[in-house]
Formats: C-alpha cells, sequence, structure tokens
C-alpha cells in the first residue's frame, strides 16, 4: 500500500518532502522503502517493483452481483431454518437438549446460521484428506457426502499425482526421508518422540539449546526460545508483554493467533487499517495525547503487532516507518514472520533482511517453523534479557509439553540448510528459485487478466474470485484437474473479498507452474473471473461457441488444442 503521507524514511525517521526546500530527495533517504545504498548494492531489496501499491479494483457489478449472492442464501437459509423449527427437514445441526430448553443454551443459534446454511452448501471445497508428503505431487482420498455436506465419507479411492499448490512448502523441505534427514532419525533413536514434561521442569533438552542458540545466530539476535506450537507461541506470549493499563496498536488483517493473545492480556486493543501508515500514526498520537479512558493517565506501554507477511493478502508489512514511528512515539514493535521467516529476504532471514533494517529495530521477533523449516513450533527471540524474562513468564514454557526432539532436530536441519552449512542441499539455491517462481507465476496471472494481491516476495499469491459460487466451483474444478488449491472466504477474509490462495514452493518446476497456469486461464474464462482493467486472456483462444452451463463444458474446453 502506498504511504498515505508520502513520506520517506531516513535512518528511523520519518520525513514529509512537502517540507523540504529542495526538491531531490537526499542520497540517504528510502525509496519504496528500501535504502538508495541498498538498492545500490542489492543486498536487501532486489527488484525494480515497488513493495507497497494500491491493488485494482473489479467494477462495481462484481461487488453488487456478490452481495446480492449472499442476500439469496441468507433469504433461502431462513426458509430452510422455518422448515428445520416445523420438522418439514432434518436438522442435522447441534441443538439443545429438551430438558434444557429453559437453561442458558450451551449452542449459539444465531451465530452458527451462517456456518448452517451456507457454509455448509459449499463445505466440500475445504477440509480433504491427504495421505502423501506435502511435495510437489501429493495424493488426496476421494471423499463423498450422503448428508449435503454435513459429513463426509471417503470412498477408497485415492487421487494420485496432485500438483500441491495449498501446502506452506516454501523452501520444498517438507519431503520423505532423504540423506539430509539421517540425524533426524537419530534423533529419534536417542530421545524418541515425547518429552513429558514442560520446559520449566524437566522438559528442556539439549536438542533444544542447540536449536535456539542456531536460531538466534539465523537472526542476529541474542536470544531465542522455542515453543511446541506455533498458534500458542502467540496466544500465550502476548499476554505477558502487556496487560491493564496497556495499548495494543493491531494491523486488522492480523492472525486469529495475534489476536486471541491481544485479547487474553486485557489490555486495550485498537486495530488500524492494514498496512496504512497514517492510521497506525493517528492512533499513536491520539493514545500519547488522551492516554488512558476516563482517568486520562499514560498508558504504561504501547506495543504495535503486525506480521511480516499476512497469509490472507500476500502482502509484506510496510516496516521501515512502522519502525520509524515506533522510534518517533517510543511505543514497542512485535512481527510476526510465520510466512515470511526463512523464505523472504536475500538469505531468508525475514522482512527486516529484505529492508536492510538493523535487528534492533524490532523488539519482540515471533515466528514458526511450520511454513519454510518443515516442521512445527514457533520462537520467540529478541534481546537476552526479553527471553530470560519469557523463560520465566511464558505460560507455553510453565504449562505446555516441550517440543519433540524430533521436530527439534528437524529445524536443526532445515535451518543448517538455509543457512549453507549443509552445502548439498541448496539452501541459498532454494530460496532464489522460490523468488523467480514468485515473479513468474504472479506475472503471468496479470497478464491473464485476474486480480492477485500481495507482492513478488511473498510466496502467497491471492486471486481475488469474490463470489462464494465462483469460489467454491474454482475449487470443485480445478480438484478435477488434479491441482490442489486453498480457496477462502468470509470470515477469514472481508464478506465479498472471496479468494483462492495459491502457495508457491521452489520445489514447483516451470513445467509445473505452466500446467497450473493454462489450467487456471481456462477456468478464468469459464467463470468469468478475470476482472483485471484493460487486460485480455492468456490464450489466444478464449472460449468456443458452445454453452458453459455444466462442467463437461470445462472438460472439454481443457482439452481444446491452442490455437
Amino acid at each position: 500500500m502506498a504511504n498515505p503521507n508520502d513520506s520517506a524514511v531516513t535512518n528511523g525517521t520519518l520525513h514529509n518532502p512537502k517540507t523540504q526546500q529542495s526538491k531531490r530527495q537526499s542520497t540517504d533517504c528510502v525509496k519504496n522503502g528500501i535504502s538508495k545504498e541498498a538498492q545500490q548494492n542489492r543486498k536487501a531489496h532486489v527488484g525494480d517493483k515497488p513493495v507497497f501499491e494500491p491493488y485494482p479494483e473489479p467494477p462495481l457489478y462484481v461487488f453488487v452481483l456478490t452481495y446480492m449472492g449472499y442476500g439469496i442464501g441468507i433469504l433461502f437459509g431462513y426458509l430452510r431454518d422455518f422448515m428445520r423449527n416445523w420438522g418439514i427437514e432434518k436438522c442435522n445441526a447441534a441443538v439443545e437438549r429438551e430438558e434444557q430448553k429453559d437453561f442458558v443454551p450451551l449452542y449459539q443459534d444465531f451465530e452458527n446460521f451462517y456456518t448452517r446454511n451456507l457454509y455448509m452448501r459449499i463445505r466440500d471445497s475445504w477440509s480433504h484428506t491427504s495421505c502423501s508428503s506435502p511435495e510437489p505431487y501429493f495424493s488426496i482420498m476421494e471423499k463423498v457426502t450422503d448428508d449435503y455436506n454435513w459429513t463426509f465419507r471417503h470412498t477408497g479411492k485415492v487421487i494420485d499425482n496432485v500438483i500441491n499448490m495449498a501446502s506452506y512448502n516454501y523452501l520444498g523441505l517438507a519431503v520423505k526421508y532423504d540423506e539430509s534427514m539421517e540425524r533426524v532419525k537419530d534423533t529419534l533413536e536417542k530421545y524418541g518422540v515425547g518429552v513429558a514434561s514442560t520446559r520449566n521442569e524437566m522438559g528442556t533438552l539439549d536438542v533444544h539449546k542447540e536449536l535456539e542458540d542456531l536460531m538466534a545466530k539465523f537472526l542476529n539476535v541474542d536470544a531465542a526460545m522455542v515453543f511446541g506450537m506455533g498458534f500458542a507461541t502467540n496466544s500465550t506470549n502476548i499476554p505477558i508483554f502487556v496487560g491493564k493499563g496497556c495499548l495494543i496498536l493491531s494491523d486488522e488483517f492480523n492472525h486469529a493467533s495475534v489476536i486471541l493473545g491481544a485479547r487474553l492480556s486485557g489490555a486495550v486493543i485498537r486495530p488500524f487499517k492494514h498496512n496504512n501508515i497514517e492510521s497506525l500514526e493517528k492512533l499513536l498520537r491520539e493514545a500519547i495525547i488522551s492516554g488512558q479512558p476516563r482517568t486520562g493517565r499514560a498508558w504504561k506501554k504501547i506495543l504495535i503487532l503486525v506480521e511480516g507477511i499476512y497469509s490472507m493478502e500476500g502482502s509484506v508489512v510496510n516496516l521501515p516507518q512502522i519502525v520509524a514511528l515506533k522510534k518517533k512515539y517510543k511505543a514497542y514493535l512485535y512481527i510476526d514472520e510465520a510466512h515470511s521467516i526463512g523464505c523472504t529476504g536475500p538469505t531468508g532471514r525475514g522482512v527486516r533482511e529484505l529492508f536492510g533494517l538493523d535487528p534492533d529495530d524490532i523488539d519482540i521477533y515471533m515466528g514458526t517453523f511450520t511454513k519454510s523449516f518443515a516442521a512445527s513450533g514457533g520462537y520467540i527471540a529478541g534481546k537476552k534479557e526479553l527471553v530470560d524474562y519469557v523463560r520465566i513468564k511464558s505460560h507455553s514454557g510453565a504449562y505446555a509439553t516441550s517440543m519433540s526432539p524430533v521436530i527439534a532436530a528437524q529445524i536443526i536441519r532445515s535451518l543448517r540448510i538455509t543457512m549453507g552449512y549443509e552445502g548439498n542441499f541448496g539452501g541459498m539455491q532454494r530460496i532464489q528459485k522460490l523468488r523467480e517462481n514468485i515473479k513468474y507465476f504472479r506475472r503471468r496471472l496479470i497478464e491473464m487478466g485476474f486480480i492477485i494481491y500481495g507482492d513478488d516476495f511473498s510466496p502467497v499469491v491471492p486471486v481475488l474470485l469474490y463470489m462464494p459460487a465462483k469460489v467454491s466451483a474454482f475449487e470443485r474444478l480445478l480438484l478435477k484437474k488434479n491441482i490442489g488449491v486453498v480457496v477462502v472466504g468470509f470470515p477469514a477474509t472481508s464478506l465479498p473479498e472471496g479468494r483462492a490462495r495459491f502457495s508457491l514452493s521452489s520445489a514447483h518446476t516451470r513445467e509445473m507452474l505452466d500446467t497450473v497456469l493454462e489450467i487456471v486461464d481456462k477456468l478464468g474464462d469459464l467463470l468469468n473471473v478475470k476482472y483485471f482493467p484493460l487486460k485480455k486472456s492468456g490464450r489466444s483462444v478464449l472460449y468456443s461457441k458452445e454453452s458453459f452451463d455444466n462442467e463437461a463444458s470445462f472438460e472439454e474446453i481443457s482439452s481444446e488444442p491452442e490455437a
């Protein structure tokens, strides 16, 4: 997103060019969030495309039809609820027991209306069961439903050779056993699988210490602490940093784990518009001027919560200017790098490295090992005093079972490959290949006419579909062509912005991507989801003269030879 104030960042300070007498920028200012020095030596942001730019919007009729679709679905939902209440239609949802009808309800009937009447109609587009490792080609168990998506059963058939565009296997390290996993096998033989204790009791192993030291070295910080679950790393640790009398400024598109952790903290939460520096600065000014509600006292602490790459948008955080605001208003910065660590930046060290910032510019580093590192769990890193405080105060450290030693060994394997310690497995080559795949895939989709969000540095590529019926049809038809992709809708996104989310990997070959792009191109014509202004299809033949009212027609155009 473009900077609303047209401000530049110099050495962590905001500067407005409107206040400068000279119209030439100084030699050390930042252009598009990247210092001129970094642009020249290419140590940080490589490539000439700006990171922050407004996204294209579809024609107005797309939003009108999308809301009309939801409106019609809601009307039929009320009709079906009426029929269920009168016993005309069987109700498969959870209901209160008759003998407890006068008690406080266990199930929230009205809140479940969307799930019961809209989500269930397209639920088959989610919750697939895979039966292989998340490599570029994987296998999915076929499922059918006998009660309109309330339950599913497997037919026993396996759909093989599905191109995997859904997993977060960004560096291609989530594979079946190979020689690089020899240490993981040795760890399993030495320690077993479970620890059966918490970190603060008898659950800290030498392999945990080795992983934490290696992670701190990778991030170029003093220390790090690892946890067994990525979601819990946010939800159980944010409350130890802020509490009553503190203020949290949270990006409106932050992950559910960040939101849950903020709510559990008891601090006041004020969201700011996504990646909008003007909105964040306005909240910071108001917080400092007005203080706490009712009393007017100064806030004990102000914590800014952001993500490195936002998983639904594919957008990169405007880190240089957020750091500048943090310094200007004496706030603290907490960054969740679940989707950016390992795959973003010249050597995979995240968005801080991408922008060439100093490690001390971020107060609290958080990330997960579930994406690029092909494992599970998360970490908190930063200054030694900070991590020592986390070791004592963390709810996960005191009450949750320690990370499995086998998982820790797998993370060490992935880190060593990424850092170049295991030269035979191409750590840097994986990062470079991923970047090439991202740029190629995004460019081709734009040329075809799709509206996509995100940035050339994000392995998440959202393709906007908008209408819920098209969201479901997009996933179903792609799976018929042996392509697995994740589709996302409300409430994970705003109501009208349903989308497909392609996750790219360094393990994807150009032939795989071309196969996916060819089918997506034809499907985009069939579903009429190419909304990008003044763009034409990437195909020389857009469609035949025959009707495309059924799935069989998609099979026909898929096999149609190119002109």
